[in-house]
């Protein structure tokens, strides 16, 4: 027997809007993902029920762990300027943020006003004790600190779900992600935020160590992966049905930290669950070079955008600020900037959902901050770009 995720829906519909009468589509909010221990015959029978949307083994998930940077807090966050979020007459106004991770410290002063609503997925209770969470919540709406240091893109942003999906060692599983993502999308989130990934490492070295041939434990990993790209992909799919209804999140992932180009430049490692499943929008790390930027040595390929990553300075767990390095930081950078678009597309008359607005992240992309060498294998379509 073994513990499997199984994502299923309640045979209940909503009317769409705009494909003529009696037109229905299944509704996503009501869906559930449950924990039960099943046998292979157990799985197989799970998969025939038409309102099984996926099965998956349960997986260790953990934070994109952060490299060390050095203490350069007097400067402040130079990603806010390369983006163009300085200039940028949107603030998030109006946009709700969730931020799947390790808490937050709610306590800390860049968070002064902004309502956070914290659920803890980990059972080891509110508040961030890592210091993870609370460093990338800064970084998308964290307010100035004193009169002179702005850490936050979009400072206008008053509503903040804050799902605890990592316990205080940065670890986890991917039950209360997935849980963590469904609770975001029914309350009300326009952006989802997840700077983690998915443990096939771990998961690995956890069944070497019970005693599996090292071939087996690879294999059941490997099995274990793909169930849970399915399941992200059907979360996904889920989510998207909302977008007719104006409910469908922008979901942005960090693409992780496991390249080691310093050492060889063919050392590019692709980007993992969940930057790797279907329409999230994956986000590699850049760092200044001169009077360019170019791709960080540790990030990942593959990425949808790039943002910055490289000695990011935000909120630190008991007060003041650090400074902190990896895809971690990027990806926040890209939940804030899809807040500052998701108020730009609204201005325009437009509901604004996961698709347009994802469009506009896409379309504004900037290529022309970088070598001419650089390759779009490593920074996608290129540095994300405010709104005028």
């Amino acid at each position: 027997m073994k513990r499997y995720a199984v994502l299923r829906v309640q045979n209940d519909t909503r009317k769409t809007r705009g494909f003529g009468p009696g037109t229905r589509e299944l509704d996503g909010s009501g869906a559930k993902i449950s924990i039960e221990n099943m046998a292979e015959v157990e799985v197989a029978e799970a998969t025939k029920d038409p309102l099984t949307r996926a099965v998956a083994p349960v997986m260790p998930t953990r934070l994109i762990q952060p490299l060390a940077a050095d203490d350069l807090a007097d400067e402040g966050n130079w990603g806010i300027a390369a983006t163009g979020a300085t200039n940028s007459t949107c603030s998030g106004e109006g946009v709700v943020v969730a931020v799947l991770d390790t808490g937050i410290d709610a306590s800390h002063v860049a968070f002064a006003g902004v309502d956070l609503v914290q659920k803890d997925f980990s059972g080891s209770g509110d508040g961030d004790r890592q210091g993870h969470g609370t460093h990338c919540a800064g970084t998308i709406f964290g307010r100035d600190i004193g009169t002179t240091k702005r850490i936050g893109i979009a400072r206008g942003v008053r509503r903040a779900l804050i799902g605890k999906v990592l316990s205080d060692n940065g670890g986890g599983d991917s039950q209360w992600l997935f849980d963590g993502m469904l609770w975001a999308m029914r309350s009300g989130a326009n952006v989802i935020s997840m700077s983690l990934g998915f443990d096939f490492p771990g998961m690995v070295e956890n069944l070497i160590d019970k005693g599996w041939p090292p071939a087996l434990a690879t294999s059941v990993a490997l099995e274990a992966y793909r169930g849970n790209l399915r399941m992200f992909d059907a979360v996904m799919s889920l989510m998207n049905a909302q977008a007719a209804f104006g409910l469908a999140p922008v979901v942005v992932a960090a693409a992780g930290n496991e390249s080691r180009r310093e050492q060889d430049s063919s050392f590019r490692i692709a980007a993992s669950l969940p930057a790797a499943a279907n329409n999230v929008i994956s986000v590699a790390a850049v760092g200044r070079c001169g009077e360019l930027l170019d791709v960080a040595p540790f990030s990942n390929t593959m990425a949808t955008v790039a943002a910055p990553g490289v000695e990011i300075v935000s909120a630190r767990t008991g007060g003041g600020l650090q400074t902190l390095s990896g895809t971690s930081m990027a990806c926040p950078h890209v939940a804030g900037m899809a807040a500052l678009w998701w108020e730009a597309v609204g201005r325009t008359g437009a509901t604004p959902n996961a698709k347009n607005v994802t469009a506009r992240i896409i379309a504004t992309a900037r290529r022309n901050v970088f070598p001419p060498k650089i390759e779009e294998i490593d920074i996608g379509q290129g540095l994300v770009t405010a709104p005028e």
